[in-house]
């Protein structure tokens, strides 16, 4: 989609917007003529990189500050149009390891920036994003929004309290919020350089590397893949959209792909690194959810999103980005 005047000159404020997905909504939106304040905290090992704005950086505000910093956020939030909340903690071991920094910075943090816009700027719109993971082990298969949420780790837990808190200030208080839970979003800009953010960052590091991918269970678990560019539009939809108020909507992949597949791919494209396969570990056997795809038909009925990206060529055009720019993600 073009987006051609929706945004110009609107005001946006992006939580969590030197990370992977931030970034490149940060990008789209200043080349959309929009006024962006993005807010980072640059915790180290939680995807935060300056390179990552680099194409924007004398077009965009950036602010240092933690998303649990109350008062700051009382600040940031005003004069606002848009909020896209995509700050948090997504590494669901090290929410097992460190579950109160968890629920600090993925529950305790969402409901006090529900409570800024509350109130310094009640008619700010807020899409916040969560993920696929409070779903659990799915009970069926494609997984769609009434499937029930029972979460297999802490981070799960804490991401579905985060969602809730800005369904209920919508309800209650009128604050016009929309949650997208996203599936294994993958692209440029994606943390590289540890295995605790989700597996296709450390597939992607392996191959550029030529190293060997570890697969667990047989590797045939399948998923499904959302390339960043298809997450940036589904953002940039729902902020546009009086219809997305209130709902909670997937976002998920064109088809689901085992991880053999997927790592057979980046081989292929790369020409370099193997693939080995392996049990289980005994520590993350317990949160391994096994299959899991979603439904997206309700954001596509609602706005006419859907995933446009193959993943051959999403992994080509990733794996392109990194080869060019390698150092500044290692």
């Amino acid at each position: 989609m073009t987006f051609a005047n929706e945004f110009a000159g609107k005001h946006v404020l992006i939580t969590g917007g030197i990370g992977f997905i931030g970034s490149n909504l940060a990008i789209r939106l200043a080349g959309l003529g929009a006024k962006v304040l993005v807010v980072d905290s640059m915790i180290p090992d939680y995807g935060g990189n300056l390179f990552n704005l680099a194409p924007v950086k004398d077009q965009i505000t950036i602010n240092i500050s933690d998303v649990r910093e109350i008062h700051a956020m009382h600040y940031l939030v005003q004069d606002q149009d848009i909020l896209f909340n995509l700050a948090g903690q997504v590494s669901h071991t090290d929410s097992m390891t460190d579950p109160f920094t968890d629920l600090e910075i993925n529950a305790r943090a969402q409901l006090a920036i529900a409570e800024a816009c509350r109130r310094f700027n009640p008619s700010i719109r807020i899409v916040h994003t969560s993920t696929r993971q409070q779903y659990g082990r799915p009970m069926y298969l494609p997984v769609d929004e009434k499937h029930l949420v029972h979460p297999t780790d802490v981070n799960g837990i804490h991401k579905a309290a985060g969602e809730m808190y800005f369904m209920v200030y919508n309800a209650v208080y009128g604050l016009k919020a929309t949650s997208l839970r996203l599936t294994n979003t993958y692209g440029p800009r994606q943390i590289i350089k540890n295995n605790r953010h989700g597996f296709m960052g450390w597939f992607i590091r392996k191959v550029l590397l030529g190293e060997e991918i570890l697969l667990y269970g047989g590797g045939e678990q399948l998923r499904d893949l959302c390339f960043v560019d298809d997450a940036v539009d589904a953002l940039l939809m729902t902020a546009m959209s009086d219809a997305a108020v209130g709902q909670i909507f997937n976002v998920g992949g064109l088809r689901p792909i085992s991880l053999k597949e997927i790592a057979d791919i980046l081989i292929q494209l790369s020409g370099k690194g193997s693939c080995r396969v392996e049990p289980f570990p005994a520590d993350l056997k317990p949160i391994d959810i096994g299959d899991f795809y979603a439904d997206y038909s309700k954001i596509k009925g609602a706005l006419g999103w859907e995933p446009k990206v193959d993943v051959r060529e999403g992994l080509a055009r990733t794996l392109a980005y990194y080869q060019q720019n390698l150092d500044y993600y290692l």
